[in-house]
C-alpha cells in the first residue's frame, strides 16, 4: 500500500500538503474498529500541567492558559543578553534591534523556506535572530536557522537531496490497520539523528546562554492542547537524556496525525510515570510567534520591551491563493478538498493573529510565502525534483532581496490605534 493509492483516478487528493495523508487514515480508521496499540497510562486531565519531562523539567509551556513560565524565561533571556553584551565590551543598557523568525509547516514545501534562508544569506542582509520558532517542517528547519549561515549547507542538503524513502516507509494494509500510522517514520528519525548531534546541542546551548531563544511547537493530542518547547533549555540540560528528548520533539512536531506515528513522550507527575501522545504542531497552529498577551504582561511586570526595535519575519511554506481543481464526485475527493480548504484558511488565520499581535505590540511585520508564479508539478510527497525546484525558487527570491509583505493577504487596514 502506498499513499498515492488513495488518490482518485491516479490523481493526488491535495498536492503540496502531506496532510492529505490523513484521508487515507480515515479509511483505515473506518476499518480499524476499537483495536489500538498498548501505551503507558496517559496523564489525568487535572495533572496535565504538572507533568514534567525527565532530563529537562522546565523546558515547555502551556501558553493557551498560563504564559507566566514563558514570560519568566523571556525575561531571563534579556538578562542573559545584557550579560553577554557586557562581557563583549558593549553597552548592556541599550539593547540592539531584536529580530524574530517564525517558520511554518508545509511538508516538502519547507524547501521554500530553506531556499529563502540560504538566498537571504547570499544577499548579505540576513540578520541574527533573537528568537526562532518552528512547526512541523518548520521545526526541522528551525535549529539550523537559529544557528545561522554556517548551517546553510545542511538546509540545502536536506531539502534538495532527500526523497520519500528518506522520510517514511509505507506500511502494508494489514499493518496500517493494527498500527498507529500509515507509515513508519524510522527514516525521518535517522535523518534527525544524523544532523542533531551532541555537538550541535552544545552550539545551541552556547547561543541560548547569550539570551537567544529556539522554540518548537507540538500538539498534545491527549489534552488536545498546544505545547511550546524551549529547545535551548533542553540543549543546556546536562542530563544524558536531553539529546534524545530534543530529537523526539522535532519528530513529534512533524508527526502528521494518522499518516505518521505519534511520538510518545515519557513524563512524570510527582515521580509517577505517565506517557503523553504528541503529534504535528500544525494540528493547533501552522505557524506561531509568541502568545498575544506576552508583551503586555512583560510591560506590566516592569520590562520596557517596547522601547526596543523589533522585527518579525514569518515564512509560510505554502501558497496563500486557493488552487482550483475539477473535484470528482466521490467521498474521498470531496473530503480531501474540504480538508485542504480548512488547512489553508487555518494558516491564513494564523497569519492574521500574528499580524494583529505585532501591530498591537509595535513589532515590524514581514511575511514571505510561495507565490502563484511557482508552477512546477508536484508528483508525490517529498518529491526530490519538486523540492529542488522550490528550493531554487526560494533561493532566487532571497538572493534578490525578498519583497517582504507588510500585511497578510487581503488585509488593507492598519491595527486600530489605542
Amino acid at each position: 500500500m502506498t499513499f498515492r493509492s488513495y488518490g482518485c483516478g491516479g490523481r493526488s487528493l491535495r498536492k503540496g500538503s502531506p496532510w492529505r495523508f490523513a484521508l487515507a487514515a480515515m479509511a483505515v480508521l473506518a476499518l480499524q474498529g476499537c483495536g489500538s496499540l498498548e501505551r503507558r497510562e496517559a496523564v489525568p486531565p487535572a495533572l496535565t500541567e504538572k507533568a514534567v519531562t525527565p532530563g529537562a523539567p522546565d523546558s515547555r509551556y502551556w501558553v493557551d492558559r498560563d504564559i507566566n513560565p514563558m514570560l519568566r524565561d523571556a525575561t531571563q533571556s534579556i538578562e542573559r543578553e545584557r550579560a553577554a553584551l557586557a562581557k563583549a565590551g558593549k553597552p548592556a543598557d541599550a539593547l540592539p534591534p531584536a529580530n524574530f523568525l517564525a517558520v511554518s509547516g508545509g511538508g516538502d514545501a519547507g524547501a521554500f523556506g530553506a531556499g529563502l534562508l540560504v538566498g537571504w544569506t547570499a544577499n548579505g542582509t540576513r540578520p541574527e535572530f533573537k528568537g526562532v520558532t518552528g512547526v512541523s517542517t518548520g521545526a526541522l528547519i528551525a535549529p539550523f536557522a537559529y544557528l545561522g549561515p554556517r548551517y546553510d549547507d545542511v538546509l540545502r542538503e536536506v531539502y534538495t537531496s532527500i526523497g520519500p524513502k528518506d522520510v517514511f516507509e509505507s506500511r502494508g494494509f494489514l499493518a496500517a490497520l493494527t498500527s498507529d500510522g500509515l507509515a513508519d517514520t524510522t527514516p525521518l528519525w535517522q535523518l534527525i539523528r544524523k544532523h542533531i548531534t551532541a555537538e550541535l546541542l552544545a552550539e545551541i546551548a552556547r547561543e541560548y546562554a547569550k539570551g537567544r531563544l529556539l522554540l518548537i511547537g507540538t500538539t498534545n493530542i491527549d489534552a488536545r492542547r498546544p505545547v511550546i518547547w524551549n529547545m535551548g533549555a533542553i540543549a543546556s540540560s546536562k542530563d544524558p537524556r536531553a539529546l534524545d528528548l530534543f530529537r523526539k520533539v522535532m519528530l513529534a512536531s512533524a508527526a502528521i496525525p494518522g499518516a505518521f506515528p505519534p511520538t510518545m513522550m515519557d513524563v512524570e507527575v510527582d515521580g509517577k510515570p505517565y506517557q503523553e501522545m504528541h503529534v504535528d504542531g500544525g494540528a493547533m497552529a501552522q505557524v506561531f510567534l509568541y502568545p498575544p498577551r506576552l508583551m503586555e504582561s512583560a510591560s506590566a511586570a516592569g520590562n520596557n520591551i517596547k522601547s526596543r526595535q523589533r522585527r518579525a519575519y514569518i515564512i509560510r511554506n505554502a501558497m496563500l491563493t486557493p488552487d482550483w481543481a475539477d473535484t470528482e464526485r466521490s467521498t474521498m475527493s470531496i473530503v480531501g478538498r474540504a480538508i485542504a480548504s480548512l488547512l489553508q484558511t487555518q494558516g491564513i488565520g494564523d497569519l492574521y493573529r500574528i499580524y494583529a499581535t505585532t501591530q498591537k505590540d509595535g513589532v515590524d511585520f514581514n511575511l514571505a510565502y510561495i507565490g502563484p508564479d511557482f508552477t512546477y508539478p508536484h508528483k508525490e510527497e517529498f518529491d526530490t525534483e519538486y523540492m529542488r525546484k522550490l528550493f531554487d525558487y526560494g533561493y532566487r527570491l532571497g538572493v534578490k532581496g525578498y519583497p517582504w509583505k507588510k500585511t497578510p493577504p487581503g488585509y488593507t487596514e492598519s491595527y486600530p490605534a489605542k
